[in-house]
This record gives structure tokens, sequence and C-alpha cells, in this order.
């Protein structure tokens, strides 16, 4: 090939390139334009997202809460992380007060474990309120809860937790 055919190719080559260019530029100037004419729309307020472990299934085995339903006497046993993330709260509601009565024991040191974060979380005691527990006579159809201390935020969303109180353990339940 020639000098000149040379010289031809990489003109055309570089007209292709500046006609490229220059369509870029024209539509990058005519998509602002055109969003400009249309009718203005409110975007939606961003909302935070957290961080879920969703590998889990969220639910208690039927088997399980028939167990403790006629072992323990409770049920709507529920473990979710508050809003802060410092405190992990633990509840259920007493069907049978004879059986839950472990549950509410002031001598039993309830405890949290994650095995998957290798933590055993406790109820924190304050010094004018006592322990974040609920620990009066149990009566049927009331709700119940217990605070665990979260610091360091070491139990997430979405990990498989035990409680354990006393003789009582609940195994395997999913953090909300």
């Amino acid at each position: 090939m020639s000098g000149s055919g040379i010289h031809k190719r990489i003109q055309m080559t570089f007209t292709q390139l500046t006609k490229l260019l220059a369509g870029f530029l024209a539509g990058g100037l005519l998509v602002p334009a055109v969003r400009a004419q249309s009718p203005a729309q409110t975007p939606a307020p961003a909302q935070p997202v957290h961080a879920v472990r969703t590998n889990l299934a969220k639910h208690v085995p039927t088997q399980a809460l028939r167990y403790y339903e006629g072992v323990w006497g409770v049920d709507s046993l529920t473990v979710k992380y508050t809003e802060s993330g410092e405190m992990i709260r633990f509840s259920y509601r007493v069907l049978e007060p004879e059986k839950a009565a472990a549950l509410n024991d002031k001598k039993s040191e309830p405890s949290l474990i994650d095995p998957q974060a290798g933590v055993k979380l406790v109820i924190p005691e304050m010094e004018k309120v006592g322990k974040l527990r609920q620990s009066s006579t149990p009566i049927a159809g009331k709700q119940y809860w217990m605070a665990f201390s979260n610091s360091g935020r070491r139990v997430r969303p979405g990990d498989r937790v035990d409680i354990v109180i006393g003789s009582f353990h609940a195994n395997g339940l999913v953090v909300e």
C-alpha cells in the first residue's frame, strides 16, 4: 500500500471518529433538554437498606412450636433486633402459667447464644431499674419480654440464635 493510501485510511478513520464524537456530544445535550420538557416527577424518598442475612428460613418448625406450647406453656417466641442494634429483645406469650413459671424465675440467668457470631449475650442490670426483664408471676395470655445487651452489634438480623433460661432452651430462633 502506498503512503497516500494509508493517509486516506487514517483520514477516514479520523473523520469517522469526529462524527462519532459529535454524535455523543449532541446526544448528551439533547437528553437533558428532553428531560427538562417532560413532566416533573418527584422521586421516592430513599429508604435505608440494612444488611440482612436472608439465607435462613424465618419460621420455627411446627413440631418445635408444639413442644414449646406443651412442655413450657408458651408460644409466639420472637427475637427482635432493636433499631439501635444495641439490644436484642426476646418475647413470648404465656399459655399455661404453671409451665411457664421457669421462664420468669428471678434466680435463672437468661442468655442468648449466637453460634454463628460466637457470642453469648446476657441481660444487663441497670442501677435504678434492675435487670431488663419481666420476672413477675406469669399470667395466661400475657406477653413477656427480656432484653439482651448486644454491645458491638455482633448479633445481626437473620442470625439463628438459642435462648437459654435455666432448663428452658429455644434453639434456632431467627433474629428479625
